[in-house]
């Protein structure tokens, strides 16, 4: 009996098993044709639970009261006296503001007493709004101006767009019944889904509204955009024709100039361009190797702050300070702070001296490399624009940046070496890129309440609880992954200046387009894909590559809600955490209290910034992107970006006219990148949505969005050959027109007086006289610019050789008079 009793145990064991398996298998096939389940299966996204709209509120109320008390902050601290230069320094910087004046009591000079000030806690953002545009553009450059433009061309796209989705596809997607009918393969979703394409069951003709609906968003993107980049191109143009004479209008940057053995590379650069461009050349500055002086001459600055430190420290103590010598101060021999400092400052200048003599005087610091100058920008233009030699990797010449957009370390890289810099680079890019998402994946993990459960199981009874469980969910995500790259800009503007780029706006652009693929494959695509394991990568990487469109198009609606809690931490509480400027009135405070001594350095001691391009520029496009792909799949995250341009787009504008001071002028040379992203991010929305119809099984559908890529790369390739010349080219004719007006107006122009120092490395600015400087430009102005060669004779050389005096046979024996200055 008892054995009777196992049988049948085991038979029934057999026969649950043999049904578990069928059961399995048929919901593994049915999963597979269900465009959820799909996810659920493959991704494990219904794990994860989602945030409602009750977390999504939450963190709502906590980044609007964050950025309430920003703001409030931000309205007190600007009235009062002693953080005026923090918070209006571009004012101090043009000289059209001074400390302000308070009479009375002692305390007026801290502390702004007159409690009428503070009412209008607000007024600073109509004060924003009103200058307007052409008194911007001469009060703060037209980069600035057109920076401020991406953000008013989000607001000219996803309004009328917003308007449209809640209108149109809104109620579609909410009097749907997809996501009941997907309730019996336990797949989680959230209120928030219902308002997305998730809640249209398959094989819908509701379908037909989405697709009208991304031919519409995509017709109006691509107006938009045209309209845009024909009035950048418009004002780029215009900039350039009204601009005041500068230096780099007359200067090419020339590179990798051969070696000669009979000539410095001087008299080469000399020699060739007055035979090439007799009637135009004018003057040529060498580039030195002084990256060794420049390290010095920066040492020796971090030295004199300390002196001065400890100087004001022995003024207000009466007391000689004392100091370790060892690292950081912290052990080693104690000395007198100042003695040790004034020491160590007079061997430095010595060693300065020395490193500065060397560098002038040895042929070999000499780079391959010049600054040349012309006598016209037509002359400037010609040469910058066209290849010099049969040879197009000699003589390589393009527009000089100007000098304040000069990026001097990088001068004498060897041009050969920077083909290998950039192959490195791209390598190391490549791994840092995907090598992120794994502790991205990590983070997010441990930031999620699955996570926190499994990892901190005594956090149980205290994550139940509802506003902790809502922080969770609908905040602490975002923050997290916020600050988790924090350290990323700076990781990649190191990795683009090895790379050898020549100028800050080359180095910011190239720093902008990686910091934009970086988000989109870790913050866009990583949280898509990676969700909360690392298991889900895995399923990702080892899936047939036909799945990929399916799999990103059936994530993407199940991600908006992190998404949208992101978009409030890092565009409405960060955004208006910039106004406020924290770390620069702090670090103004220090400054002022430890170093200070002269106006001089008051002036130094404010650090105004600039709107850094290279990590604004691509959070503004990871905005985009979102924007474009969610705005046909869940309408619901288009306010929320919305409110980010809107507030963006003020606080960047009052700090454009009171805080930053830009390092260089570029004339809106990025906006053909602006625009390539954004056709990008176009692109990417219409393939998504592509990849979710696809799972929703709307065969009869789907193919009419094929045509919507091809249109929108055609319409990048026309607007690519009709306004990007603009941008990288200055046009002859315009060019010509300069110089006319010039002649006229100014025709005792000492032009090579006013270029011979422009392209001087600064740490050998300091060392020119300017009694010299004038004789020296007397001189220049009378000499004849008729320079024998080194060279032997040959058919090539139009200038007597300084060996046997013979010139060639085929050219005259000396240079026409139009070759004088």
């Amino acid at each position: 009996m008892g054995h009777a009793t196992n049988y049948i145990t085991v038979e029934t064991i057999r026969k649950l098993y043999t049904l578990k398996t069928q059961l399995n298998s048929s919901l593994a096939e049915f999963t597979t044709n269900n465009v959820t389940s799909f996810t659920a299966k493959k991704f494990k996204l219904g794990i994860e639970k989602m945030a409602t709209l009750s977390d999504i509120g939450v963190a709502a109320g906590i980044n609007i009261l964050s950025a309430f008390l920003f703001f409030i902050a931000f309205a007190i601290l600007r009235l009062q006296p002693f953080n005026d230069r923090v918070y209006f320094p571009k004012w101090y910087l043009k000289g059209l503001r001074t400390d302000p004046v308070h009479g009375g009591i002692f305390v007026r000079k801290f502390v702004n007493l007159d409690w009428r000030a503070y009412l209008g806690f607000l007024n600073w953002m109509p004060e924003a709004i009103r200058m307007p545009e052409p008194e911007l553009i001469d009060h703060a450059g037209l980069d600035s101006v057109v920076y401020l433009r991406i953000y008013l061309l989000g607001l000219k796209i996803f309004v009328p767009i917003a308007f449209l989705a809640w209108l149109i596809l809104v109620p579609v997607n909410w009097t749907s019944t997809g996501l009941e009918r997907a309730k019996i393969t336990n797949i989680t979703s959230s209120d928030i889904d219902k308002l997305s394409v998730s809640n249209v069951h398959s094989r819908s003709e509701r379908f037909w509204g989405h697709i009208t609906m991304a031919y519409a968003f995509t017709f109006w993107t691509c107006y938009v955009l045209l309209k845009e980049y024909e009035k950048v191109a418009s004002m780029r143009l215009q900039f350039l024709a009204e601009e005041e004479r500068r230096p780099d209008q007359f200067t090419v940057l020339v590179r990798n100039i051969p070696p000669d053995p009979d000539e410095s590379v001087s008299e080469l650069v000399e020699h060739f361009f007055l035979v090439n461009h007799p009637d135009h050349y004018l003057t040529h500055q060498v580039v030195y190797d002084a990256n060794k002086l420049a390290k010095l001459v920066n040492k020796k600055k971090k030295l004199q702050n300390w002196l001065v430190y400890y100087q004001n420290k022995l003024e207000r103590t009466s007391k000689r300070p004392e100091m370790k010598t060892g690292f950081l101060g912290l052990w080693g021999k104690k000395v007198d702070a100042i003695d040790y400092h004034v020491t160590e400052i007079d061997k430095l200048s010595k060693e300065i001296a020395l490193e500065r003599e060397k560098v002038a005087n040895d042929p070999k610091s000499i780079m391959p490399v010049a600054f040349v100058s012309f006598k016209t920008r037509w002359g400037a233009a010609v040469c910058a624009q066209t290849q010099q030699t049969r040879n197009p990797t000699l003589w390589l010449t393009q527009w000089a940046p100007e000098p304040r957009d000069v990026y001097w370390p990088n001068l004498p890289i060897p041009y050969v070496s920077l083909t290998i810099r950039r192959l490195i680079i791209a390598v190391a890019f490549f791994f840092l890129t995907f090598f992120f998402m794994i502790p991205i994946a990590f983070v997010q993990t441990l930031a999620s309440l699955d996570g926190i459960q499994k990892n901190a199981s005594w956090l149980t009874p205290l994550v139940k609880v509802p506003f902790i469980k809502s922080f969770i969910q609908g905040f602490l995500p975002g923050i997290v992954l916020k600050l988790f790259l924090i350290f990323l800009p700076t990781i990649l503007m190191i990795m683009s200046k090895f790379e050898g780029f020549e100028s800050l706006s080359s180095l910011e652009r190239r720093s902008a387009s990686r910091y934009y693929i970086f988000n989109f494959v870790n913050i866009f695509l990583g949280n898509i894909l990676t969700g909360t394991a690392f298991q889900q990568l895995d399923s990702f990487i080892h899936q047939p590559a036909n799945q990929y469109p399916v799999t990103i198009g059936t994530a993407i609606p199940l991600k908006a809600s992190f998404f949208i809690t992101y978009i409030m931490v890092d565009g409405w509480a960060s955004v208006a955490a910039e106004v406020l400027m924290l770390k620069p009135l702090i670090f103004y405070h220090l400054k002022n209290f430890f170093l200070v001594k002269t106006e001089k350095d008051r002036e130094e001691a404010m650090n105004p910034g600039s709107i850094g391009f290279n990590t604004g520029e691509p959070r503004i496009q990871l905005y985009f992107l979102l924007g474009l792909v969610y705005a046909a799949v869940t309408p619901a995250v288009l306010p929320f970006i919305i409110i980010f341009f809107g507030l963006a787009y003020v606080v960047f504008r009052h700090q454009i006219i009171n805080v930053y001071n830009q390092e260089y002028e570029s004339a809106a040379a990025f906006w053909p990148d602006i625009h390539f992203r954004i056709v990008f991010a176009l692109i990417i929305s219409q393939l998504v949505l592509m990849g979710l119809l696809t799972t929703k099984k709307a065969a009869s559908s789907t193919p009419f969005l094929i045509v919507l890529p091809i249109l929108t790369i055609w319409f990048h390739r026309y607007c690519k050959g009709r306004f990007e010349s603009a941008f990288v080219k200055f046009p002859l004719q315009e060019a010509m027109m300069k110089d006319t007006l010039e002649r006229a107006t100014e025709p005792n122009l000492n032009l090579k007086g006013y270029l011979k120092n422009a392209y001087v490395h600064p740490v050998f600015k300091d060392s020119i006289d300017d009694d010299d400087d004038d004789d020296l430009s007397q001189k220049w102005e009378t000499e004849s610019v008729t320079v024998p060669t080194k060279r032997q004779s040959r058919r090539n050389t139009p200038l007597p050789s300084r060996i046997n005096g013979a010139s060639s046979p085929s050219l005259p024996d000396s240079i026409p008079n139009h070759a004088e200055v």
